[in-house]
């Protein structure tokens, strides 16, 4: 059970990064900021002591586009290394583990099941959940072509009454050489113009004012689209973050 009180001492909440690794770094900054925005809107002051314990785990994890291209057992499936850490997380005290990687949310439930002492948020459902608050009927979607495949945004998202827009597929192959032989060796020029242009054509398409960035590197290397300043760039990861913090702190309502 959570608690109620802000002002309590923290939960022990964990991390589970590594794909890659600077999505998963990234992904413990927008935590500790989404501690802080806590903690001011609760009126307290935001101090190194007022941070909960927070573990992350950086472990070498198989690519998961890859996996789900090629089921079955084998060194090439990620849900192995993703117990181990799990089980690390677990074991460090962690009640809620946020895994800092959207295409791995398709091995959601059998983590869970393995884990049910865990809480183990699930990225897409807390990205549709904020959208259907906020009114928004229709996004875009910005993801690899695991996540596509895997329906995670589309099924979460329907379930909220949004409805979801994919780039083509030779839009969708362009997504994977920007995170691949963009984002993923520091190629960051590359990756910007790959993902501003796929945005930017995915959007007039379908006359969009909101895109849903799935994959925790493109927001790494797109901030807007040229022409659309209009146009909101949602990054689930800040989504994902606020959620670990609103658990970490046993608050019960929504504050950001």
């Amino acid at each position: 059970m959570h608690l109620s009180n802000s002002m309590n001492k923290p939960q022990i909440v964990g991390i589970l990064g590594g794909m890659g690794p600077a999505a998963g770094a990234d992904f413990a900054r927008l935590f500790v900021r989404a501690c802080a925005d806590h903690m001011r809107a609760r009126g307290q002051i935001v101090s190194d002591q007022g941070f909960p314990e927070h573990w992350l785990a950086q472990v070498p994890v198989p690519d998961r586009s890859a996996a789900l291209d090629s089921p079955g057992f084998g060194v090439h499936q990620p849900l192995e290394p993703m117990l181990q850490a799990l089980s690390k997380l677990a074991a460090l005290g962690a009640t809620t583990v946020a895994v800092a990687c959207n295409t791995a949310h398709a091995w959601h439930g059998a983590l869970q099941e393995r884990f049910p002492q865990l809480e183990l948020l699930h990225v897409a459902r807390e990205v549709a959940v904020s959208l259907a608050a906020r009114g928004v009927r229709e996004v875009g979607l910005l993801a690899t072509a695991g996540t596509y495949r895997a329906g995670l945004y589309d099924l979460a998202l329907r379930a909220a009454g949004v409805q979801c827009h994919i780039p083509q597929p030779d839009e969708q192959d362009a997504l994977m050489h920007g995170i691949y032989h963009g984002v993923k060796v520091g190629n960051m020029a590359l990756a910007h113009t790959i993902f501003t242009q796929v945005a930017g054509a995915l959007a007039r398409r379908h006359d969009l004012s909101t895109l849903v960035l799935g994959c925790t590197e493109i927001p790494l290397a797109i901030e807007s689209v040229p022409g659309l300043d209009a146009l909101t760039l949602l990054d689930p990861a800040v989504m994902l973050a606020r959620a670990l913090a609103q658990r970490a702190y046993g608050a019960e309502d929504r504050i950001f």
